[in-house]
């Protein structure tokens, strides 16, 4: 094929021209040389490669090219990438997905195929459902090696890769055309390009046995099928795609689901450090992103220590630690929740060590929990470390007040006894320390900011109280101040982010003695300056 540069400019013009009347954009498959533009005079014929959507690729010049070593195709960073054409697709079709590319390829003998690839392993082409080493067609004892067009720049490259690994007739290079589909692509790729491109909530999902659970934001609702259907396609071990269409029950910590594919039922077991649990994923709260924190905790305990478990759910913390040779007392209000506590207890062999409770978080403390603490504290014998989690982070904090004056009454029991630590969790606006210790402080009564320390001092010189109530600002604001109950702090953890003004936190403090001595008949600090 002889063509002028005039008679190149004139295909051009016209392709382009089609392009703009609808036509699939051909600027993508075929390059025009940059060094041609309406303004050049001087029509000169130098050679320049182009590639028009085969798997041949020609060398022009100003004499006709035949049987001329292949050049370098023109290669996209996204020639690897699903078509753009699938964008906006609402209901799934597999077959638009497939597309022709040209690739760049090494065919070698058999023999030595194990050396070449050692050469050429970063740039071989790597896609889902394809082997990048493949017998060549037309010859058996040869094998032909894809390589990745957005690594290869240039056949010389690899050429110097190989460099004498190879002599030269052991070796082809070349282009070749090959059809990628569906199937050569993982969920992430389908979604991206398909989905808009403010697509948060498509990629990040959990996984709780054979469920795949999503937590779609409003502007994707309209793809959750096709999502639904990507997923199922893609993730293995799942049979079930659900959707969370509420935010979670406060209460029982469980939330409405919609199934956006699959079928089956919604009991599931899953293994967290070392134990099995059960449980129907519908009707109670599970997050597997909490398994590194139910570790952390639980690692804190040795055994003959006790765990007096709040908010138990199904006993990621309880479970473990029976199995540790603590003693655990815990407790759940959701009915279902607590079933499969006592179910997870039996199929992990800690019934003999785990205790199960089925009330309300508030009366657990204030009887169960106070109760038990009382004779541990009393045994002579009882070494261990006493530890309470409570992880409802919605409304955990709000149960603190539970502890206040708790041992009232009974300081006779405290006689150097080991306080318990208690990890409490919570959702807070931001990371920082203060901010979660302040929640603390301000459910038991302390000054909850530092800032109010200054506030109490202001109140007391302004003398605008009797002399009782200074008496008891000065002894509150010695021992129930920010600072004091700071000090009993052992860790604060930011567990996770939930969203990007959502953080989840963990305060984990050792119980102060005057939260647990306080009179019920003493007015808080707080109230006094908050009525002042």
């Amino acid at each position: 094929m002889n063509l002028s540069v005039r008679s190149l400019w004139h295909i051009w013009t016209s392709l382009k021209r089609c392009e703009k009347k609808g036509f699939a954009s051909l600027s993508s498959v075929v390059k025009f040389p940059s060094f041609l533009s309406k303004s050049s005079r001087s029509w000169n014929q130098p050679a320049f490669s182009w590639t028009l959507g085969t798997s041949e690729s020609f060398c022009l010049s100003s004499s006709v090219q035949s049987n001329t070593p292949l050049c370098k195709p023109n290669m996209e960073t996204t020639i690897i990438l699903p078509p753009e054409t699938v964008s906006g697709m609402m209901e799934l079709d597999r077959g638009a997905f497939q597309k022709k590319i040209s690739v760049p390829h090494v065919t070698v003998k058999s023999s030595i195929i194990n050396s070449v690839i050692k050469c050429l392993k970063k740039y071989l082409l790597k896609l889902e459902k394809s082997k990048p080493v493949r017998t060549a067609d037309d010859d058996g004892d040869k094998k032909e090696i894809l390589l990745n067009p957005i690594l290869v720049k240039s056949l010389e490259v690899i050429k110097k890769e190989l460099g004498e690994v190879i002599s030269k007739d052991e070796v082809t290079f070349g282009y070749r055309e090959i059809t990628l589909g569906y199937e050569n692509w993982k969920a992430e790729d389908i979604l991206k390009a398909v989905l808009p491109a403010n697509q948060e909530g498509a990629q990040s999902f959990s996984i709780v046995g054979h469920i795949l659970h999503l937590n779609l934001r409003e502007h994707l609702l309209p793809y959750k099928t096709l999502i639904g259907e990507v997923y199922l396609d893609k993730v293995p071990n799942i049979s079930m795609v659900v959707n969370k269409v509420n935010t979670i029950d406060s209460t029982y910590r469980n939330f409405q689901m919609e199934i956006l594919g699959g079928t089956g039922d919604t009991v599931v077991t899953v293994k967290e450090n070392g134990c099995s649990f059960t449980m129907d994923f519908a009707r109670v709260y599970w997050n597997p992103r909490l398994s590194t924190e139910h570790g952390r905790v639980v690692g804190r305990l040795q055994h003959g220590d006790v765990l007096y478990d709040v908010m138990a759910g199904v006993g990621p913390f309880a479970v473990p630690a029976g199995r540790k040779k603590c003693h655990v007392l815990a407790n759940d209000l959701n009915p279902e929740s607590f079933n499969a506590l006592v179910k997870n207890c039996t199929k992990n062999k800690v019934v003999e060590r785990v205790k199960c409770f089925n009330m309300d978080g508030h009366d657990f403390i204030q009887t169960i929990l106070k109760a038990d603490l009382m004779e541990r504290w009393k045994d002579p014998h009882f070494v261990g470390s006493v530890h309470i989690t409570m992880n409802l982070p919605a409304l955990a904090v709000t149960f603190l007040p539970s502890f206040k004056g708790l041992m009232n009454g009974v300081q006779e029991v405290l006689q150097d006894v080991e306080l318990p630590v208690v990890h409490v969790y919570m959702f807070t606006k931001e990371t920082a320390e203060d901010v979660a210790i302040g929640q603390v402080a301000e459910n038991l009564g302390y000054l909850s900011k530092p800032s109010e320390v200054a506030k109490a001092g202001e109140v007391l010189q302004d003398g605008a109280l009797d002399s009782d109530t200074l008496k008891n600002c000065e002894k509150s604001k010695s021992h129930k101040s920010y600072e004091s109950l700071k000090r009993h702090v052992q860790e604060v953890i930011h567990v996770r982010q939930v969203a990007p003004n959502k953080a989840m936190m963990r305060v984990s403090f050792q119980l102060p003695l005057e939260v647990l001595l306080e009179s019920s008949d003493e007015e808080p600090l707080c109230k006094k300056l908050k009525s002042s």
